[in-house]
């Protein structure tokens, strides 16, 4: 018997994520952080190593789609365990410190294996095909969220 692919939906989407993310969620307990600490960590680093409260505040915002309060409580949490400070050159912008970035670039290199594992034999055109219609289905998402 012969089984056919379920076509890309909102339940197929959402298994593939919370089945990712409870492995990465995994690696990350085992460095005692959390998924949102996580998200928040990388935004500094894609930020240049050293951002603006309120634009981190935003960009994390933005991407977990949670209240600006909650990413408020992520980085007190980041800044109390000493992962993130006040850049001393510019007191408005927050920055890593050298535990945070350690803790980063392992949890990120951990992180990667679990991508190459779930995505390696996947043929690249097939990759490509799943962002491009990913990145379709994010981008009106997020106009509607922007516009309700």
């Amino acid at each position: 018997m012969t089984t056919t692919a379920p076509s890309v939906n909102g339940r197929v989407l959402a298994l593939a994520h919370h089945a990712g993310r409870a492995l990465l969620e995994g690696v990350l307990a085992d460095h005692g952080i959390t998924f949102h600490q996580s998200v928040t960590l990388r935004a500094v680093v894609t930020a240049g190593e050293s951002t603006g409260r309120e634009e981190l505040v935003g960009d994390v915002t933005g991407s977990l789609k949670t209240d600006a309060s909650v990413v408020r409580g992520v980085i007190e949490e980041l800044t109390a365990a000493k992962l993130l400070e006040q850049d001393p050159e510019e007191p408005t912008r927050l920055r890593l410190t050298d535990s945070g970035r350690e803790l980063y670039e392992v949890s990120s290199a951990e992180s990667a294996g679990i991508a190459a594992r779930l995505y390696g034999g996947i043929p690249a055109e097939d990759l490509a095909v799943a962002g491009r219609v990913l990145t379709l289905i994010t981008d009106r998402a997020n106009a509607e969220l922007a516009g309700a």
